[in-house]
């Protein structure tokens, strides 16, 4: 994807997709993480100048307005940090303009700071100067989103990911990717992003999709060892084609379980939709739970009788595109199908599973 000449540029339908999750999440973030810290960090490492052609708001704006129009926000006391890192000097002066309008609406324990230069530059700096004080970055939630494949190292993402209570959430622009293999003029681009040559091996797959596979697991994994516990993938689509896909890299599984939550709230439109692991859609309207199921029995049939809490625990975690809010009602319909036993003397009443219930999954469909 090549960067737009203009300060500002057209919104594009699959961008809305984006930022939809972006707003749904930090709805839960930001009043999570500042109950339990003093200071919370929100970074927008490609900023853009905060707005589209036509008024609509850019990402910075998006996480300004989720403080702002937050229905807690007066309850909320921790510091919140923003930072708006953009690359070119124009947009990021109209950035600025556009949150001097908004800074009225802050609460007075927001700090606002736009920075023009670079992701990896600015990061860099950042990250020395707290590492040169034995500090750790404060609990972040950083959105990388390029134009493009350069300028967002896996070095870096590793840098951020060393504090424990950080969060990446990155725009993997697969199209770009596939395009520039085999040109030897990227070959030092894929190899910052990837953190390795490993990506080398896709040139050898014919077929497009194990190709894609093959380099979205390879993110994966390379986003496990930067030091992410759970990463989750999803792709975002038009109604012709797979545009570029999210990744999202946490050391929280409540964190793992809140981004799911926010994929699965957004309703699809005949100009995009979200696809996750194996093809699932995800459709709020007309969830699809049999892959859940299969995953639920396929880690837990051998097991014997396991608590809830266990149960929730996988639902919770990267090991599927389901978030925990979805797993009673996926039970009562394995208890009603007798494909789930549970303990009666564990819990007072049927079709609800409390804190301390015992299950067995009994058999396959």
């Amino acid at each position: 994807m090549s960067p737009p000449k203009d300060t500002v540029w057209k919104l594009e339908p699959h961008t809305i997709g984006k930022h939809l999750v972006l707003r749904a999440y930090l709805n839960a973030w930001i009043p999570i993480l500042s109950k339990w810290n003093q200071r919370i960090l929100f970074i927008d490492a490609f900023a853009g100048p905060g707005v589209y052609e036509k008024g609509e708001d850019g990402s910075p704006v998006i996480a300004l307005k989720a403080l702002i129009e937050h229905p807690f926000k007066n309850k909320i006391t921790a510091e919140i940090i923003f930072l708006f890192i953009e690359k070119d000097e124009e947009r990021a002066k109209n950035l600025e303009v556009i949150i001097d309008k908004l800074k009225p609406l802050l609460p007075s324990n927001a700090v606002v700071q736009v920075i023009n230069g670079t992701f990896d530059e600015t990061m860099t700096k950042v990250l020395d100067q707290i590492e040169e004080q034995n500090r750790l970055l404060a609990p972040s939630f950083v959105m990388i989103d390029p134009f493009g494949i350069s300028g967002t190292p896996l070095s870096m993402i590793k840098r951020i990911l060393k504090n424990p209570k950080t969060e990446v959430y990155v725009s993997f622009m697969y199209r770009d990717i596939n395009r520039f293999l085999e040109t030897p003029e990227f070959e030092q681009h894929l190899d910052q992003l990837y953190g390795c040559g490993a990506w080398r091996k896709a040139n050898e797959i014919e077929d497009s999709n194990a190709r894609k596979q093959y380099l979205s697991e390879l993110y994966k994994d390379q986003l496990r060892n930067a030091g992410a516990r759970h990463v989750l993938s999803f792709d975002l689509h038009n109604e012709y084609a797979h545009i570029y896909s999210i990744f999202f890299g946490t050391q929280n599984l409540l964190g793992c379980d809140k981004m799911k939550t926010a994929i699965w709230k957004i309703e699809p439109s005949g100009t995009f939709r979200f696809v996750g692991s194996n093809q699932l859609k995800f459709d709020i309207n007309n969830p699809d739970f049999k892959p859940l199921k299969k995953a639920l029995q396929d880690e837990f049939i051998d097991k014997g009788k396991v608590r809830i809490n266990e149960v929730i625990k996988f639902i919770q975690s990267d090991k599927t595109d389901y978030h925990s809010g979805q797993l009673k009602k996926v039970l009562r319909q394995m208890e009603d199908k007798e494909e789930i036993e549970v303990d009666k003397s564990s819990r007072k009443k049927k079709g609800t599973y409390p804190d301390g219930t015992i299950l067995r999954f009994l058999k396959k469909e």
